[in-house]
């Protein structure tokens, strides 16, 4: 279980940090986070979408394979908008199963099926030996403008996460959102949701990306003292495409605070100054957070896996082969 440890700054008051400087400049020890003694206990799980293409296909399997040495608790498998990459999922993920030493998770929504065709997916699944499931309300499908649950399905993500749970005893993760989820009629109702969730049968909850730590660490105070228990994992995005990161980030309601702009800044036509960037700004954020008593990662790969590979290798997270 996560837990969070009092952090050696907490007495400066959070809007004056920023990441690990404070206002006056001067970072809390150790000087450089970078520097501080390596991890020995961080898990890390990754996430993939399913490819579009052979050519893509290809690329996706390549980053599966790079990433594999490094041992992660799991890996998951999305689903496109509205549940249109169901078939791809499902044949991502029995091949993870079969072709390497990974625990697959088959992400599995609401959208466009009936309970029947939903259950009739997740007994496939456990049939194929996937145990785990990432139980989503899902998104609106195309030309929708708003999500609508299908006639005869399961209206919402706790709904999904019970129906789970009476097929097969299914370890279950679903989302979780520090910065609320952009439907939320409040900050309390998401939570409530949340909780809903997990007192449903969910065994984990994995965030939605965030760029500022502290925005983590105040909603897992939050869930704390709203009685959720299971681990509550940070969602972690290395930002190749800052530009794309923003937009999708603005649907989703994560803030992308000035100092990423600012970081970004002039260098859309400069891919390996924006890697560079990307994986220092990813493991700086990570090793913050490890500080503050976090020690599992859900890194969402945009099937690349160089810069997750990077970043793991900083949190102490090595192959076999380099220990």
């Amino acid at each position: 279980m996560i837990h969070r440890i009092p952090r050696p700054d907490a007495r400066l008051d959070d809007s004056t940090r920023l990441l690990n400087v404070a206002r006056d400049g001067r970072p809390p020890l150790p000087s450089m986070m970078i520097a501080a003694p390596l991890p020995d206990d961080v898990s890390v799980s990754f996430e993939f979408f399913p490819p579009k293409s052979d050519e893509a296909a290809e690329t996706l399997w390549s980053a599966i394979k790079r990433l594999e040495p490094l041992a992660p608790e799991y890996v998951s498998v999305t689903y496109g908008a509205g549940g249109t990459t169901r078939e791809r999922t499902h044949a991502t993920v029995t091949r993870i199963a079969n072709e390497t030493a990974m625990a697959p998770a088959a992400h599995l929504t609401c959208v466009g099926a009936t309970i029947d065709e939903v259950d009739a997916v997740a007994e496939s699944y456990w049939d194929a030996g996937v145990k785990h499931i990432v139980a989503l309300r899902g998104d609106p499908p195309a030309g929708a403008d708003r999500y609508q649950p299908h006639p005869g399905g399961y209206a919402y993500a706790a709904d999904l996460v019970t129906g789970l749970k009476k097929i097969a005893d299914f370890e279950i993760s679903v989302a979780a959102y520090p910065e609320m989820h952009p439907e939320a009629g409040s900050a309390e109702a998401d939570l409530d949701n949340l909780k809903r969730k997990i007192d449903n049968g969910a065994t984990r909850a994995i965030t939605q990306f965030f760029f500022d730590p502290e925005v983590f660490l105040r909603f897992l105070d939050r869930a704390r003292a709203a009685g959720i228990t299971v681990p509550i994992v940070p969602g972690i995005i290395p930002v190749t495409n800052f530009n794309m990161t923003a937009k999708f980030a603005k649907m989703c309601g994560a803030d992308v605070p000035k100092w990423m702009h600012d970081l970004f800044d002039g260098l859309d036509d400069d891919a390996e100054t924006r890697k560079l960037i990307a994986a220092s700004v990813a493991a700086e954020q990570c090793r913050v957070l490890h500080a503050s008593g976090v020690n599992a990662f859900h890194f969402y790969t945009m099937n690349k896996a160089d810069l997750c590979y990077a970043i793991c290798h900083v949190m102490g997270v090595r192959s076999s082969s380099a220990v």
